[in-house]
């Protein structure tokens, strides 16, 4: 079962989620916070496997709860209806997994629940174009340390949203090794999580 916390100023907005969300077998929703202070101090509580965190909120908005829940297993989709794009990559870098609109259809978002669940990094269209047009951090320009054929294997698949798991999988090795040839691939190219990794594929055709 998938536990997700939501955190959204609208009531309305609360309420249509957690009915949808609650008809789904493998998901339940454990509670809401109305501001990202209170979703800070619940998911400390509930530990949720999923926060669906809104960005405009009172008392602390999305980022400021994206910056206080750094270290937290639980993975945080933003979900949210401000259309500035210069929003996404502050989000992904503060350790969102996910970053969706709240227009998107009712049955994508439990697909995205679910795969941010299992690892995965999840991105809506227009947001993936606003970090895909972004200028390249200075940190991914190759350096001294290229990677071995099995870590670009690896990068290529994170680029396509794989989990570790899957990976493992599709690679017919252990999640351990995984796990370990995605660190090293992280500290190769200098960036901080898989979404930097996966952008780094794309810019430089490896994905």
């Amino acid at each position: 079962m998938i536990r997700v916390l939501i955190a959204d100023d609208h009531p309305v907005v609360r309420q249509g989620l957690r009915t949808f969300l609650d008809l789904q077998d493998d998901i339940t929703v454990v509670g809401e916070a109305v501001d990202g202070a209170q979703a800070v101090e619940l998911v400390g509580e509930l530990t949720p496997d999923v926060l669906l965190l809104d960005l405009k909120m009172p008392v602390l908005d999305g980022l400021g709860a994206l910056e206080r829940l750094a270290g937290s297993a639980t993975r945080v989709v933003v979900l949210t209806s401000v259309s500035d794009r210069s929003d996404v990559g502050p989000a992904m870098r503060a350790g969102a997994a996910g970053f969706l609109y709240k227009d998107v259809d009712p049955s994508a978002l439990v697909q995205a629940v679910r795969a941010v669940h299992n690892g995965q990094v999840l991105l809506a269209p227009e947001a993936a174009e606003a970090m895909l047009s972004a200028p390249a951090p200075v940190a991914a320009v190759p350096g001294p340390a290229p990677l071995t054929e099995r870590e670009r294997e690896v990068l290529a698949l994170i680029a396509a949203g794989r989990s570790n798991r899957e990976i493992a999988r599709s690679l017919a090795v252990a999640e351990k090794t995984v796990k370990t040839h995605v660190s090293n691939v992280l500290m190769k190219l200098g960036v901080q999580d898989r979404t930097q990794a996966a952008l780094y594929a794309v810019r430089h055709g490896l994905a």
